[in-house]
């Protein structure tokens, strides 16, 4: 049973049909499983996305931030394997793109490869204006959080 079916949700949850649909689609992902990936909180604010990328070179890999979503794409070079003769072939020699959906003021901060592992570094990064305040009772005053 790997299909969810989330129509009976839609009869309940009022605005939440776009993360039913995100949901959805990515349960449809082909590539679902490569490259593998890990995803870390390391703090309130701090996030980051591990990817075991074994083969790759940077240069090969390719990571973009566009809106709320980090696409990274790793390309081979087409090489010309007709003198290789494999008994078992069980490294994965294919292009790929892992696509990844951010929440709002989330933002990448760097990358790294380290032993065929390509960390990526994101932030969260609330602005002023909408970072929560209190309000005092029965006053104009408006205090900082605390």
């Amino acid at each position: 049973m790997r299909n969810l079916d989330f129509t009976p949700l839609y009869r309940s949850a009022i605005g939440f049909d776009r993360l039913f649909n995100q949901m959805e689609k990515s349960a449809a992902n082909n590539n679902a499983g490569y490259p593998p990936y890990n995803i870390e909180q390391q703090d309130e604010n701090h996030y980051r996305i591990t990817m075991a990328v074994a083969g790759f070179g940077e240069e090969q890999l390719d990571i973009t931030q566009q809106q709320n979503k980090l696409i990274v794409r790793g390309t081979r070079e087409a090489k010309d394997d007709a003198s290789r003769q494999y008994l078992y072939q069980g490294i994965a020699e294919r292009d790929f793109e892992r696509k990844f959906q951010l929440a709002d003021y989330v933002k990448v901060i760097g990358a790294e490869m380290e032993h065929g592992l390509l960390h990526i570094d994101l932030e969260r990064e609330i602005p002023e204006a909408e970072q929560p305040r209190k309000i005092a009772i029965n006053g104009t005053r408006l205090l900082e959080s605390e």
